[in-house]
């Protein structure tokens, strides 16, 4: 096992984050080659850029180092034409005052754990409970909330990203020093690639996902797409959406996405589970090998006749459908964000894992290597 000085004094060295990515093949480009432009200052003086990736059909991601946030992906429609499917902000003044993890990245844990503990190895964590009484996405100041380092790449896949960063031991209460790189690559079929690795030099829990809220119409609510889930079981929740521990059957329930169904469908059915979340704001146990990058959900919008596929190595998925929009937030070129307007595909862990034994486990120790595969792909349905 590797001293922990070594793996620190390694884990310092940002810059050299990408060496971690075996798999990425390919010279790193020049800078002219993926435009970055300045996206202004954090409030404690940390200068933002923005990148912008493209691809030769025309679709574009822009991506920017606070957070790793998606700000916007544009993909073609049905006739061709390419729009935003992506809910954020024109500028970083607004993600950092008042923003509900637009296309952020999520760590070090998606979703929430109970109250704000976990124990491992007999030692007991206390978190910042900011999703009262839970702890929710990482905490206060997550990693939706850092400014990572970055590097670009030209892959054989297409162009890249690669945003490094090092969370020390104890940030935010959770233990081990955690270097972290995600690699963000727009593919040339269209779909945006994220893979994140992770090593630590303490046993740590870890669940990393990413936040995008999408709305495939690119404008109105999300109640008319269709979504489709491999799942036969999702993971009930109490009053303050913490798992159970229960996986529950979906057949006869409100949650039953094997077959295609509009959001809007059932949403509004007298359901406590739904109750619950305002709506959907649940795990889905997905069919699928553990750790293979496997189809997860398919979510079609008939009128702009967009596709959006979601892939994943994860065991779960947590579909969001935009409950607590409530039409006080305004968007990108003077969107007023209403109740529903966007949904969220979050491959990860399953919520409380930490807390729940019989659940996959998230936790890290050293010498091992997190990695997490989550691909949005898409397609056009005519």
């Amino acid at each position: 096992m590797r001293t922990n000085r070594t793996l620190i004094g390694r884990m310092l060295a940002l810059g050299a984050g990408a060496a971690l990515l075996a798999g990425c093949a390919g010279p790193v480009t020049p800078e002219s080659d993926i435009p970055k432009e300045p996206f202004g200052t954090t409030p404690d003086g940390q200068a933002v850029d923005l990148y912008t990736l493209r691809n030769h059909s025309g679709a574009e991601a822009r991506i920017m180092t606070y957070g790793g946030i998606v700000v916007s992906l544009k993909v073609p429609d049905k006739n061709g034409h390419l729009g935003d499917v992506v809910l954020g902000y024109d500028n970083l003044d607004s993600y950092v005052k008042n923003s509900p993890y637009f296309g952020a990245l999520i760590g070090r844990y998606g979703n929430r754990i109970a109250k704000g503990h976990f124990t491992l190895d007999g030692t007991t964590y206390t978190l910042a409970t900011n999703n009262y009484p839970n702890a929710l996405h990482g905490g206060l100041k997550g990693f939706d909330k850092r400014v990572w380092s970055a590097s670009t790449r030209d892959s054989a896949d297409g162009q890249q990203l690669i945003l490094s960063y090092l969370s020390k031991d104890g940030e935010e209460g959770y233990p081990g020093n955690l270097h972290v790189t995600a690699t963000y690559t727009l593919m040339r079929d269209n779909a945006l690639r994220l893979e994140y690795s992770a090593e630590t030099d303490k046993d740590t829990v870890l669940n990393l996902t990413q936040h995008t809220y999408f709305n495939l119409a690119g404008n109105g609510d999300i109640l008319n797409h269709r979504v489709e889930i491999l799942a036969d079981r999702f993971t009930p929740v109490d009053a303050t959406l913490i798992p159970t521990g229960e996986l529950r059957p979906v057949e006869s329930t409100p949650f039953d996405f094997r077959t295609p169904t509009a959001i809007g469908a059932r949403i509004g059915q007298e359901d406590e589970q739904l109750k619950f979340g305002g709506g959907y704001d649940h795990n889905w146990v997905i069919k699928k090998e553990f750790g293979k990058l496997e189809l997860m959900a398919r979510v079609t919008e008939p009128e702009s006749g967009r596709v959006l596929e979601v892939l994943s190595t994860e065991p779960g998925l947590q579909f969001y459908s935009g409950n607590f929009l409530d039409g006080t937030i305004t968007g990108k070129g003077g969107w007023v964000y209403e109740h529903r307007a966007a949904f969220t595909m979050e491959p990860q862990h399953y919520p409380d894992s930490p807390n729940k034994p019989d659940f996959p486990s998230t936790e890290l120790k050293p010498g091992q290597v997190y990695h997490n595969t989550i691909i949005y792909r898409f397609a056009i349905q005519r």
